[in-house]
């Protein structure tokens, strides 16, 4: 089991680093008391209840003192299993502006009734240990959201980072039929030469070979697929950059059988040659 501690102070972003780690299959727990640290992993290991890659998050949520850190971090050594800190944190005069912008109180504030600068005092020092061991400690106090999470997906996703953290499809369909309503972009091939007229090509669709030789001898077809890509290109890290976990691409033309199948495949062959993952649909290829 790959075992990853979150902590952090209150605001710095653990719930987004949360979000990120579950978006790229992470298998999440929020506020971990300090005593259920040792019990929690000892069942995370445990027979059908193994687990590959677990996230766990402890902070002053769940963790009163910094003798309850430690000694959970000590019967984790102790049991000898492996596991790594990440830990988020930010200046105080950030964390206090983004509390008064919630209009939120600290937690420590609500148990101790006192001021929030004076939570945050306490709070670092409650959480020292887990800062003090950490593998990996992010600032963000100059981070947006969408950049924190791109942080955390570079870190810890398998084979590519936040590019593959988004989850990119790319669908065909027909306009008769309707828009796909998941659908984030929206493409238009109708413009190009039909194949349905062509009475060979008529039953066939754009997952047969002569459908897409028809539809690409065209230099009008070929000179849209490239503007597509050029669109892609510059379009797509910039979702990644935004922190959006899953895009849409619909590709359409009038009946969803010929020339937006043949456009779809080309662009998730163009998509996986920037190295990102598009999963494939054909919404209307059997109507």
């Amino acid at each position: 089991m790959e075992l990853l501690i979150v902590s952090g102070l209150s605001g710095a972003g653990k719930s987004v680093a949360m979000n990120a780690l579950e978006d790229i299959g992470y298998f999440c727990i929020d506020n971990v008391p300090a005593g259920l640290l040792p019990s929690i992993t000892a069942f995370s290991k445990a027979g059908d209840n193994q687990l590959e890659r677990v996230a766990l998050s402890m902070d002053v949520r769940g963790c009163r003192s910094r003798e309850q850190i430690e000694a959970a971090l000590q019967q984790l050594d102790e049991q000898k299993t492996p596991y790594k800190i990440l830990f988020l944190d930010a200046p105080d005069d950030v964390l206090m502006r983004r509390y008064s912008e919630t209009r939120r109180r600290h937690p420590i504030s609500i148990a101790e009734g006192v001021s929030t600068r004076d939570a945050f005092l306490k709070e670092r020092q409650i959480l020292q240990p887990l800062k003090e061991r950490a593998d990996y400690t992010i600032n963000t106090g100059l981070l947006s959201t969408s950049q924190n999470k791109e942080r955390i997906c570079d870190l810890f996703m398998k084979n590519g980072g936040a590019k593959n953290a988004m989850q990119l499809t790319i669908m065909s369909f027909g306009f008769k039929f309707g828009l796909p309503p998941e659908a984030d972009l929206v493409l238009d091939v109708r413009c190009l030469p039909n194949p349905f007229y062509v009475p060979e090509l008529k039953h066939k669709t754009g997952l047969d070979q002569e459908v897409v030789d028809f539809v690409m001898s065209h230099p009008e077809a070929q000179e849209l697929l490239h503007r597509y890509e050029n669109f892609l290109q510059y379009a797509l890290p910039l979702y990644v950059k935004e922190g959006k976990s899953q895009l849409t691409i619909a590709v359409g033309c009038t009946g969803g059988k010929h020339r937006s199948i043949t456009f779809a495949r080309k662009l998730a062959e163009y998509c996986t040659s920037l190295g990102y993952e598009p999963g494939m649909q054909h919404r209307d290829a059997v109507r």
